[in-house]
C-alpha cells in the first residue's frame, strides 16, 4: 500500500520539494520543472487523499492555496534524505551531469543561498550559461533583507542593477552545486565581472545541494 501511494511517477520528487519548503503550486512547478501542471495537480490531489498534505486557502489572496505536509507527510523526510544520500553515493557522476536542468539548479541554489556574508542592502547576482538557448541562458538571484521574499530567483531581467555577473557552463555549475567540484578547482571555467568582494566570497554565500557533503563512492 505504501508503494502504491509513494512510487508513482514523480511523486517522491514532489514530496522532496514539499519537504524542502515549497508550499504553492507555482513554486512546486519550479522545483519539479519536468512535471506537467496537469500531472502535478493530479499528484497533489492523490497526496491529499492519502493524508500526506493538506490544502488551505491563503488569507487575503483570492484563489491562492498552500499545500502543507501533515504529520504523516513530515515523517517522509527521512525517506527523502535516504534517497538523496543513496543517489549521491551510487549514481554515476557522468549520468548525473548528463541530466542537466538550469531551472532546477538555480531554484535549489536560491533555496540554499546564505545571505549572511552579503551586503545589508539588495544584492543582485546574474548567472549566465552561454551554451544554452536565449530563454534559458540568464538567471538573476536577488537577495534583499527588506523584501517579503529575502532570496528570489528571476528568469527574466528584473530591472535592477547587477552587482556580480557569473559566466560559466551549466555542467561546471552543476558539478559545484553537487559537491563534485569546488569554486577553487573550477576557476578556469568561471568568469566574474562586477564586485570583486562578492566574487571572492562566493564559497561563503553560494547555496550547494543538501547532499553535497556526502562523499561519492561511484565515480
Amino acid at each position: 500500500m505504501a508503494s502504491e501511494v509513494l512510487c508513482t511517477r514523480w511523486t517522491m520528487v514532489l514530496i522532496r520539494e514539499l519537504v524542502a519548503g515549497s508550499t504553492r503550486f507555482g513554486d512546486l512547478r519550479r522545483g519539479v520543472p519536468r512535471m506537467s501542471p496537469t500531472l502535478l495537480s493530479q499528484r497533489l490531489k492523490e497526496l491529499e487523499a492519502a493524508g500526506i498534505i493538506t490544502r488551505r486557502p491563503v488569507a487575503d489572496e483570492v484563489g491562492i492555496h498552500e499545500y502543507q505536509l501533515t504529520t504523516a507527510g513530515k515523517d517522509l523526510k527521512q525517506i527523502v534524505e535516504s534517497f538523496g544520500i543513496w543517489g549521491q553515493k551510487w549514481v554515476e557522476t557522468q549520468a548525473s551531469l548528463e541530466n542537466l536542468d538550469p531551472s532546477l539548479l538555480m531554484w535549489d541554489m536560491r533555496r540554499n543561498i546564505n545571505p549572511a556574508p552579503l551586503p545589508s542592502q539588495r544584492t543582485v547576482i546574474q548567472f549566465r550559461y552561454p551554451e544554452l538557448s536565449a530563454n534559458r541562458r540568464d538567471w538573476w538571484l536577488i537577495i534583499d533583507p527588506e523584501a517579503k521574499v529575502e532570496v528570489d530567483l528571476c528568469a527574466k531581467d528584473p530591472g535592477f542593477d547587477v552587482d556580480l555577473w557569473v559566466t560559466t557552463d551549466l555542467k561546471t555549475m552543476t558539478a559545484i552545486w553537487m559537491g563534485l567540484s569546488s569554486v577553487k578547482d573550477s576557476q578556469s571555467q568561471l568568469i566574474f565581472d562586477g564586485d570583486p568582494a562578492l566574487a571572492r566570497s562566493m564559497t561563503q554565500w553560494l547555496g550547494l545541494s543538501h547532499f553535497a557533503a556526502q562523499k561519492k563512492i561511484i565515480g
